[in-house]
């Protein structure tokens, strides 16, 4: 098989991990085509003797920090919520993101980021602990399925959020986010009968910007990078760590919109 047959399956979720860690989608798909890029000119720093999918990981990694390289952005050191999760080490949010959103194994991840599964344990842990202690927001599910949106609810309520509504529509959820202003809107992608969840949203942030994390079973028809996606996505069936890592990662990028949108 040609390296293009090797990894292409793997990008569409390579771009959701780099859209999440960055917080946008421009910004991710940037540094997923320098990876590219760089693999392009030369083939030997995909490292062949490790899976394909965790070798594309690794190199993404490698160009990602090297382009970055700030393990630990600027802050006022912790005065308010937001300078505190400012200084969140990025490889922290880095190994949440990849064991809870991507599925590598905790080994995985360290070899990702050159580092021991005992440090990736530990780092989980830590990053968890303080994004939780910090986000908190005030929450809008658009789900038709009455049992997905039940589930929905009770992991974000877990974790310490407030759902203001459900809505099973479009009309529906335009008119409960601008009646009740929530910090987040958990979306589904098709309302059936109901429309379009993406239109639902669109409409939404027309009025106010918050974050937004969208959920469907076929994730990767919104991961091509070839037009205006979701930045935040989950895929069905959702595991509740999933979820948990990708709220904290929706609100970490948004500390000013955590509470009700004024």
């Amino acid at each position: 098989m040609t390296m293009t047959e090797v990894l292409s399956p793997h990008l569409p979720y390579l771009r959701r991990y780099a859209r999440a860690l960055t917080g946008s989608q421009e910004g991710g798909d940037a540094y997923v085509r320098a990876a590219l890029t760089a693999l392009l000119a030369e083939k030997d720093l995909l490292d062949t003797e490790l899976p394909p999918r965790v070798g594309l990981y690794r190199l993404f990694h490698q160009i990602w920090e090297r382009a970055a390289a700030h393990d630990t952005p600027g802050g006022d050191g912790g005065a308010t919520p937001e300078s505190r999760l400012q200084m969140l080490p990025s490889r922290a949010r880095a190994a949440l993101l990849l064991t809870a959103v991507e599925s590598f194994t905790p080994p995985e991840a360290g070899i990702i980021l050159g580092q021991s599964a005992g440090d990736i344990e530990d780092a989980i842990i830590d990053v968890q602990k303080r994004i939780e202690g910090e986000l908190v927001s005030r929450v809008l599910i658009i789900e038709d399925e009455p049992i997905i949106a039940l589930d929905l609810e009770n992991l974000v309520t877990d974790l310490g959020h407030e759902v203001v509504a459900t809505a099973a529509t479009r009309d529906e959820a335009v008119r409960e986010a601008r009646s009740k202003r929530p910090g987040l809107v958990l979306a589904d992608i098709n309302l059936g009968d109901g429309g379009s969840g993406i239109d639902a949203v669109s409409d939404i942030l027309s009025s106010f910007d918050i974050p937004v994390i969208f959920v469907t079973a076929y994730p990767e028809k919104l991961l091509t990078g070839e037009r205006p996606e979701p930045t935040y996505l989950i895929a069905k069936p959702f595991l509740p760590e999933t979820v948990q890592a990708t709220v904290g990662q929706a609100l970490f990028f948004h500390p000013l919109k955590r509470q009700a949108a004024a």
